[in-house]
């Protein structure tokens, strides 16, 4: 017995037969084009329904110049991306709101050397339509890849880079990290704590020196001994945890950038015989419901819109896309974004 002759994919020419159209109708329906009246696309779309029709991506990308692909480009090692809730939760952001545009995700990460004449080379060769960008440090050569290559990028996170702040091409998503960092040790100073600390995040990224600048606004005259640096890890925040310990016996409360250190400062403070709260008061960053919720005691945090940020980021990069500005400044210019923060409650301060 041969093999079934597989059905034939429906093709333009039928799609237009069907509704009764032209073909290049057809085609500008298809492909987001303008000038078809609405009830002519309502019988265009009705026919493509009818047919299961799917338009040919190859031919597609040649009529509108665009691949329907966005390359997501994290600036750190694949185990950090795949194990911090943090990535998690703004990859999901950024997934859903990429997937209900109808467009593509193309994760691209950025772990040795190699691998940034590699994105390099990916993005110059017109594979996606735009890149977002995020968990960028001050030397990471990416801001100078994407703007060499003329894609259009949004960043995650304030460019920290010189030069960036005054340059109003460049948009970005960020938290305010300087207003909640200032809410966590106001709230620690209303408890009535005199010798509050902080575990700062890595300090080559602009987040972390953002929520330092917090802390000092509160604590200008903070004695050095209380500011340790971190590196936005469960295990760099036990480290630190039991370094401030060591060097300031009497710290009564600690304001850590990251939930993720926060869990591993709490775990030390329990081997020390300390009480959380009595003794010694923390207050997170984050609000990762898989980290704030499960420590003991539960985190009170500074609660940052992880998943929003990384939807925002996306609205941004298509609205983009969608209405670019011209040399001639004609358009509407896309503005960056500061997402406001505030502190959630629990049980550790």
């Amino acid at each position: 017995m041969s093999d079934p002759i597989p059905a034939r994919r429906p093709t333009l020419e039928a799609v237009a037969e069907r509704a009764g159209v032209s073909r290049a109708t057809v085609s500008r329906v298809v492909n987001g084009g303008s000038g078809v009246r609405g009830p002519l696309a309502a019988k265009v779309r009705r026919a493509v329904e009818e047919l299961g029709y799917v338009p040919n991506q190859a031919a597609r990308t040649l009529v509108t110049r665009r691949t329907g692909a966005v390359a997501v480009i994290a600036a750190e090692p694949e185990a950090t991306v795949f194990t911090n809730p943090f990535f998690a939760e703004q990859l999901l952001g950024i997934s859903r709101e990429l997937a209900h545009n109808d467009r593509q995700l193309v994760l691209l990460l950025t772990e040795r050397a190699a691998d940034y004449e590699r994105v390099g080379r990916y993005l110059a060769g017109g594979h996606v339509d735009g890149a977002v960008l995020f968990s960028l440090h001050n030397d990471d050569p990416l801001p100078d890849i994407v703007r060499r290559v003329g894609i259009p990028t949004v960043f995650g996170g304030r460019p920290g880079w010189p030069g960036a702040e005054a340059d109003r091409s460049i948009v970005y998503v960020d938290s305010d990290n300087r207003g909640g960092a200032r809410e966590a040790v106001r709230h620690l100073v209303s408890l009535g704590r005199r010798r509050i600390a902080t575990i700062t995040g890595p300090m080559d990224q602009v987040a972390s020196v953002d929520r330092l600048s917090g802390y000092y606004d509160v604590l200008m005259d903070a004695d050095p001994r209380l500011v340790v640096e971190g590196d936005f890890t469960e295990a760099g925040g036990a480290r630190r945890m039991t370094e401030l310990l060591d060097r300031a016996p009497g710290v009564d409360g600690v304001f850590v950038a990251s939930d993720l250190m926060a869990a591993g400062a709490l775990r030390v403070l329990r081997e020390r015989g300390r009480r959380v709260p009595q003794d010694v008061a923390v207050v997170g960053f984050d609000d990762m419901a898989k980290v704030a919720e499960l420590t003991d005691p539960p985190l009170t945090t500074v609660r940052q819109e992880i998943e929003e940020m990384g939807r925002l980021m996306v609205r941004l990069l298509l609205r983009g896309l969608d209405e670019p500005v011209d040399a001639g400044g004609v358009g509407r210019p896309l503005s960056s974004r500061i997402i406001s923060t505030r502190l959630v409650r629990r049980d550790t301060a």
